[in-house]
């Protein structure tokens, strides 16, 4: 009898240790990744002064066979070899496959850049590289039982249309010589925008099982800030500074809109960038007052950080036991082939001086070589570009490889069979601007040849596909 009893007593003992462990685990990781070798090279030029530091976080989701991890590097874009190399090596370490990873960047303007081109250069891409690598690692590693919810709120405020309809007869030239119906940027002459904001702030909220906040992933449809405080070089000359911008602020002051003592020692929070291609923080009307360095920046990240807690403070209920799930397709986008027209346009453009070639735009020389190079027989018609749908729980994530038109993100949300949706741009590879054909039609800096690289149709076919993604996510 004592034998029997024993034997059931361990049974009881095991299955309810199973049953605790069962459902969503989560893990968090967040990896300083600022230069160590200097100078840096920023797109200001050489430089070796660090404002605040640039990290990757990373946090992953595994519920049964359903797995996900995302991870954010603070730098202008992830390209698709960096991404890919990064997944391989992090599945190598971890048994997770290269397809449940989603790799993306904030779209900081004031990254170092990292390449092959120079000793330091060569140093900050292996910084980013083994940055990139130990979050995806240590995200997937530190999973433990978690729960999760999902709400948004909005923070209107800070987002502004970049495109703008100009009165009559103000329009300045475009890169070929022709006029364009918007112009990207201008504070002279506005008639009205050429297309919408997205306000909403979206969070997915992690949690222990004992409620102890363990990683925030937001979502904002909005370009970098910028005015990042210079220094005075060793010339004297003003240089600037590395800085995260609004993102790694946001990260920085997210903990403390939880206290202390309601967050977990690895609490990591994270500001993706959603459908921003069209969207930035200036104010046009110049209502704004002048700001000091850095002080747009934090106030940026503080209002997001607060619509974020308001956010937060309407879940009413955490999932434990929410569905994960991941889909990836790679697609063959066409590129533009630009017109007989525009070709010839092109080649007597490049025959003018670099002067006269200004004199029309400033973009007229790129414009013009791309226009050339896209129109040679040797040049590629198609490239092979990564999209991925997300599922965790009432939760979707979508992502492209592209500073994303806002109109597009919005379309999403309005379609996707999900409650809450967003759209994590510049992942998995960056390739530039996507508009949808509507302002395709317009014209603009972010219709242009070089900027943007495939047939206007490309929106149109990475959101149909999104879409059944998303469908199939949801069948699930």
């Amino acid at each position: 009898m004592k034998t029997s009893f024993y034997i059931l007593l361990l049974a009881l003992c095991v299955s309810t240790g199973i049953r605790a462990q069962s459902g969503l685990r989560a893990g968090t990781a967040a990896v300083d990744i600022s230069p160590t070798v200097f100078p840096m090279h920023l797109r200001s030029g050489k430089s070796k002064y660090v404002h605040d530091p640039l990290h990757v976080r990373a946090v992953a989701f595994e519920n049964g066979a359903g797995r996900a991890v995302i991870a954010l590097m603070d730098a202008i874009g992830v390209s698709r070899e960096v991404a890919d190399e990064a997944k391989a090596i992090a599945a190598k370490k971890t048994g997770w496959k290269v397809e449940q990873m989603l790799v993306s960047g904030t779209h900081t303007h004031t990254a170092p850049k990292g390449d092959d081109s120079s000793p330091e250069r060569i140093a900050y891409k292996k910084t980013r590289m083994e940055g990139l690598v130990k979050a995806l690692t240590v995200a997937i590693e530190s999973l433990e039982p978690a729960k999760v919810g999902f709400a948004s709120d909005e923070e209107p405020g800070e987002v502004y249309n970049r495109r703008w309809f100009l009165k009559p007869g103000t329009m300045d030239r475009n890169p070929l010589g022709g006029y364009d119906k918007v112009r990207t940027n201008t504070g002279h002459n506005l008639l009205k925008p050429a297309g919408p904001t997205d306000p909403e702030v979206c969070v997915v909220d992690v949690r222990t099982r004992r409620g102890y906040a363990l990683g925030l992933i937001a979502n904002y449809s909005l370009h970098y800030v910028g005015g990042i405080p210079k220094v005075k070089g060793d010339k004297g000359r003003a240089v600037g500074m590395a800085s995260a911008d609004y993102y790694g602020e946001f990260a920085r002051i997210m903990p403390f809109r939880y206290g202390g003592s309601k967050r977990s020692k690895k609490f990591v929070a994270m500001m993706t960038n959603g459908t921003s291609g069209d969207i930035n923080n200036y104010d046009f009307f110049g209502k704004r007052p002048p700001r000091a360095p850095f002080e747009q920046v934090r106030i940026v990240a503080s209002k997001t950080a607060d619509a974020a807690l308001r956010a937060v403070k309407k879940i009413d209920t955490y999932d434990a036991d929410p569905k994960v799930g991941i889909l990836q397709r790679e697609l063959a986008l066409n590129y533009r082939i630009p017109s007989k027209s525009q070709l010839d346009k092109a080649i007597e453009l490049m025959k003018l001086t670099r002067e006269e070639r200004d004199a029309i735009n400033k973009r007229t020389s790129s414009v013009a070589n791309h226009t050339i190079v896209y129109s040679g027989p040797e040049k590629e018609k198609t490239e092979n570009v990564i999209i991925q749908a997300i599922r965790i729980g009432d939760q979707a994530i979508v992502s492209m490889p592209f500073e994303v038109l806002v109109e597009i993100g919005l379309e999403i949300k309005e379609k996707s069979p999900f409650p809450h949706t967003f759209t994590i741009e510049l992942a998995n590879g960056s390739y530039g601007y996507l508009p949808p054909p509507k302002q395709h039609k317009l014209g603009g800096y972010e219709t242009w040849l070089g900027t943007s690289r495939f047939e206007e149709d490309a929106s149109v076919i990475l959101v149909r596909n999104l879409l059944e993604m998303l469908a199939e996510l949801k069948a699930q």
